[in-house]
């Protein structure tokens, strides 16, 4: 009686001590976390906006001041007393908070990426960003004119001169050699640090400090690749035809310049409709304002402040910036009156009513996406509604006959850019994969390599140019492309989950969520509030009931 009084004390010793040494854990974490915020939110945000000004002015100054800011938030997290802080914590594995056990899941592999030495961590930066200023002064030279991307794309969009289309479409390659080496010196830096951090390589490190298996997105890519071969070989086939009707050269002697755009991502226009036309008398902006209302999102507040039109210097591309996760949210754009612009002004919102609708009681560092392809897929859904006719119709005011009687070239268009879209990304991963892998391969060999498999493209005659680099995603944002894809995926999962179950619609194809509300409350709640609560495929599991899978982008796209 007396030995087993003995042990139950022993057990009620040890249990204490559990506990003690839990709530000892707890608190330091807690304290760890207020001294995180305290540092980083100031910065986050003065980072931000003095990127957000760079990219508006082009004025080397103000890269440099964002540079510097960067630098400044690359060394917090950089601290390896802070790290050993936090991987001390999470081997203890003592907090029973799910909300405290995520955000510690997420300071530690935010903190491990940064585990390097400072001078090399503050040369990637500053090598980064001399690239991104490149890229963003850079104006393709045709016949002595200087071209922004915006001209080169119109005329190869427009012109049927196919002496035009090769120059314009050669000239847009040359920003490819002005980077080309850095972004090699970049590649090796990158894989140096991946191999200090334990990683084979930076891409398998960016796919796993991103909550990601590269077994699992390799066995995605094989698996749409098998999904879509055989329809995107037809439809090419189709295309091909007619883009040498139009060019009046034979099929065999299509190149790249005469599909339509730099790297043949979008869809060329071989159906017999101009969605354009919806669009060259349109208030792109005022369109999707009333649209986003109409969800019960609005975003009066963030066009406001965001930067939406042509200038000089100004960056040439597209992107959404949380400038303090507190609401402050800004569009960068290049507006047209086009289809492509509508499309992208839509995408952009999309990423950016994600942000605005977060959850503020949720902590600093979960109040972002649940993965940088969620906020893609909300983007690319949004995105997919500039060429639907319920969208056409309700929205553009495009009267009903006319958007009715292209209703179905409408979906052809869409499936096409899907499908060309999902060859391209193709491209884009397996090159990055093997760049990483090995950048001294022969980089311009492997690239064209792989356009032709994938994308079934021809490689002009004796090129040999660092085609590759000319990508801005290949220079500067290295091994994201792939969740454009995997964004694609869950954007049909999405949206015939709100069609069957929110919405009770059976025409997919026409819905558009106009004016419902509680669709829009439905992407608050399930989607956007969330944040990064959760681990991405439960947040799927959560809202859809099942996770991430490719049969609805291939119910709707290809079967």
């Amino acid at each position: 009686m007396c030995r087993l009084r003995a042990i139950l004390t022993l057990l009620d010793l040890l249990s204490s001590f559990d506990t003690s040494e839990q709530d000892r854990m707890t608190e330091e974490f807690k304290a760890f976390v207020k001294k995180f915020e305290a540092k980083v939110i100031p910065l986050h945000k003065q980072a931000a906006l003095a990127y957000f000004s760079a990219t508006i002015s082009g004025k080397e100054e103000d890269y440099s001041r964002a540079a510097d800011f960067e630098v400044q938030l690359t060394r917090v997290f950089a601290s390896k007393e802070d790290f050993e802080t936090l991987k001390r914590i999470r081997e203890a594995n003592t907090l029973s908070d799910p909300i405290l056990r995520r955000q510690l899941d997420v300071l530690y592999l935010s903190y491990l990426e940064k585990q390097l030495e400072e001078g090399k961590l503050e040369e990637m930066i500053r090598l980064q960003n001399e690239n991104e200023k490149k890229f963003s002064i850079f104006r393709a030279e045709v016949e002595g004119k200087k071209l922004t991307d915006n001209e080169i794309e119109e005329i190869l969009r427009c012109s049927t001169n196919s002496i035009e289309l090769e120059a314009a479409w050669i000239a847009s390659k040359e920003i490819g050699s002005v980077v080309a080496n850095d972004v090699l010196r970049l590649v090796r830096m990158r894989n140096e640090a991946a191999h200090e951090l334990g990683f084979a390589n930076y891409h398998t490190m960016r796919l796993e400090l991103g909550e990601q298996n590269s077994a699992q997105i390799e066995a995605l890519f094989d698996e749409l690749d098998e999904l879509t071969a055989a329809t995107f070989a037809q439809l090419k086939s189709d295309m091909d035809a007619k883009l040498a009707e139009r060019y009046d050269v034979a099929v065999e002697n299509l190149m790249p310049w005469h599909y339509q755009n730099r790297f043949f991502q979008e869809a060329p226009k071989i159906y017999d409709i101009d969605l354009d036309v919806f669009y060259k008398d349109k208030d792109i902006v005022a369109l999707a304002k009333r649209y986003f209302a109409g969800l019960n999102m609005p975003i009066d507040d963030l066009v406001e402040h965001s930067d939406l039109f042509e200038k000089e210097g100004k960056y040439q591309h597209a992107y959404c910036t949380d400038i303090d996760r507190a609401g402050d949210v800004r569009v960068v754009c290049n507006i047209k009156p086009t289809y492509n612009w509508m499309d992208t002004t839509l995408h952009e919102y999309g990423h950016a009513v994600y942000d605005k609708f977060n959850d503020r009681s949720v902590p600093w560092v979960l109040r972002e996406p649940a993965h940088t392809f969620t906020t893609e897929a909300i983007a690319m859904l949004f995105g997919r509604f500039a060429s639907n006719p319920g969208w056409l119709e309700q929205v553009a005011g495009v009267p009903a006959g006319k958007a009715q009687q292209t209703a179905d070239i409408m979906f052809q268009t869409l499936r096409l850019e899907q499908l060309v879209f999902s060859r391209w990304a193709q491209v884009m991963y397996r090159f990055e994969k093997a760049l990483y892998e090995n950048p001294d391969q022969d980089l311009n060999s492997l690239w064209w390599q792989l356009v032709e498999k994938y994308q079934l493209l021809r490689k002009p005659e004796g090129r040999d140019q660092p085609d590759w680099a000319s990508k801005i995603h290949v220079a500067l944002y290295p091994a994201y492309y792939h969740n454009y894809l995997m964004g694609e995926l869950l954007a049909s999962q999405l949206h015939a989950y709100i069609c069957r179950e929110i919405l009770k619609s059976d025409n997919s194809c026409r819905e558009a969520y106009v004016g419902r509300t509680e669709a829009g409350t439905w992407f608050i709640d399930n989607i956007f509030k969330p944040g990064r609560t959760l681990l991405w495929n439960d947040m799927i599991e959560n809202a859809t009931g099942e996770k991430l899978t490719a049969k609805y982008y291939a119910a709707q796209f290809v079967n």
